[in-house]
């Protein structure tokens, strides 16, 4: 069956927010004197528990820590990291040759549409898209729903459908919902287990998108 359509996840995918993200919070536990377990955040990345497990991780190793004064401050220093973010190299070609190929675009996200419509603006990339898809609308990931809502979206078929994921979380959701799935990790989750994805690229820029859906 042909490919119809590609299904983006947004953070760590189309652009690493991730690593943003992740520098905000280490900086937070070095401030109280303490260190973020990296496992702690393979475990919730790609989800919508990051901020409850990581002020929930805080609040254990530091006891009497008020989360709530640092949820602000946290946020601020997050989009200050990521003012000078782009796309993940080769997303803009991946992007333009699926154009050029009539395919359907969407991106099904975990994240809120508050965060990931203001980002897709900013880095020029909403224009691309039929439909985007967030968890303040859908069960996150892993659960399969954000996929099948995105599928529904583009009037496309699961079997006729590729996503791209950088988590393992993010790749059970994809499979789950009857996609083929490529995996493109980045340096924060490259060395997590990506065996469920039915193709692993270490970047978009290692193999053409008419390469990939050729194979």
């Amino acid at each position: 069956m042909p490919t119809r359509a590609l299904v983006f996840d947004f953070d760590g995918t189309l652009a690493d927010t991730e690593s943003a993200v992740l520098q905000s919070w280490q900086e937070v536990f070095r401030q109280h004197g303490a260190e973020l377990p990296l496992a702690a955040w393979h475990a919730v990345i790609g989800t919508q528990h990051t901020t409850p497990a990581m002020f929930g991780l805080l609040a254990e190793l530091v006891p009497g820590v008020d989360t709530e004064a640092l949820r602000p401050k946290t946020k601020a220093r997050v989009f200050e990291l990521l003012e000078t973010l782009g796309p993940r190299e080769g997303v803009l070609s991946y992007l333009d040759a699926a154009k050029e190929l009539g395919l359907k675009l969407a991106v099904a996200s975990s994240s809120s549409g508050g965060w990931v419509n203001p980002h897709l603006g900013r880095l020029g990339l909403a224009g691309y898209f039929d439909a985007v898809l967030t968890g303040d609308l859908h069960k996150a990931k892993p659960d399969p729903d954000l996929y099948l809502a995105a599928i529904a979206a583009l009037d496309a078929d699961p079997h006729e459908a590729i996503a791209f994921e950088d988590t393992p979380h993010g790749v059970t959701a994809a499979k789950a919902a009857g996609l083929t799935c490529v995996a493109v990790p980045n340096v924060i989750t490259e060395s997590l287990d990506f065996s469920q994805a039915d193709v692993v690229l270490p970047a978009f820029t290692a193999k053409p998108l008419e390469a990939l859906l050729s194979r």
